[in-house]
């Protein structure tokens, strides 16, 4: 009896450091799963209004003018502008005006063409754009020509005044075409008070020019220059007075010229651009 005791006591011993040795190997496991598992607790109850410290998943900006940022850059990427070589802070200011023209009833109703010209840009370079935005694609892309007096390659001055030779910065509304000195021409109507309401009494308007060409460009280091009119290159000028006359919308664009307009009103443009924004737009 005695030795069937011990025996028993010993079995129990031994199945008792067993059960130890299971326990302390599944321990890392279970201890593993218990700080994965209370992750869903907290995200479910945050959800529903948890505490503040709880994790809170972040929330997708749908503000009015992140709405018509993203607007914006979907539409120039369609254009394909970058790849054409306008920058979209000049697309989006040439935009914002766009917008705020059609609101005041400043722009045809059938065409929605806007005319881009970067004088941040050389007269070596292409700087004219033409924008077909209901179909999303360019229309011309080309050179153009400043004022003689607005500066040699660069366009650096710019005036309103009568006979001074000069470019004028801003937004315009083209007009209808005609016969002039330089043959076939669009009428422009410069539309920021201050910066380009002479337009029309100047004879500022958009023709052709042999001196806007590439071999002119090959053979002066630059182009010729105008008397204050957008010069187009020969080739082009007649198909793009053809397609943006009628009252649709030309920019002169240049950064650091102290041009200012109360077309660039950006509040405007959003409620345009996001109507149902309309009502959130302080």
């Amino acid at each position: 009896m005695h030795q069937t005791s011990v025996s028993v006591v010993q079995r129990k011993r031994k199945s008792q450091r067993r059960m130890q040795r299971i326990a302390r190997r599944a321990l890392p496991f279970l201890a593993s799963l218990f700080l994965a598992t209370p992750m869903a607790g907290p995200v479910t109850k945050s959800m529903a209004g948890g505490s503040k410290n709880e994790l809170r998943m972040p929330k997708a900006n749908f503000s009015p003018q992140a709405r018509f940022d993203q607007e914006l850059r979907t539409t120039y990427n369609a254009l394909g502008a970058e790849q054409e070589g306008l920058r979209f802070e000049t697309f989006a200011k040439a935009m914002t005006g766009y917008l705020n023209l059609r609101e005041a009833g400043k722009l045809s109703e059938n065409k929605q063409l806007l005319t881009v010209i970067d004088f941040d840009l050389p007269s070596t370079e292409k700087r004219l754009w033409v924008l077909d935005l209901a179909n999303k694609e360019i229309l011309f892309h080309t050179l153009v020509a400043h004022g003689h007096n607005s500066g040699e390659n660069e366009a650096t001055n710019f005036s309103n005044t009568d006979q001074s030779n000069m470019s004028s910065l801003g937004f315009y509304a083209t007009g209808s075409e005609y016969e002039g000195k330089h043959g076939h021409s669009l009428r422009l109507q410069g539309l920021d008070e201050g910066y380009n309401t002479n337009a029309a009494s100047r004879s500022v308007v958009m023709h052709g020019a042999d001196y806007v060409s590439e071999d002119f460009i090959k053979q002066n280091g630059r182009l010729g220059r105008s008397l204050g009119c957008p010069a187009l290159p020969m080739d082009q000028y007649a198909q793009i007075i053809d397609a943006v006359n009628g009252g649709t919308c030309l920019f002169l664009n240049k950064s650091d010229a102290g041009y200012s307009s109360q077309y660039l009103n950006e509040q405007v443009a959003i409620a345009a651009l996001v109507p149902t924004a309309a009502n959130h737009v302080s």
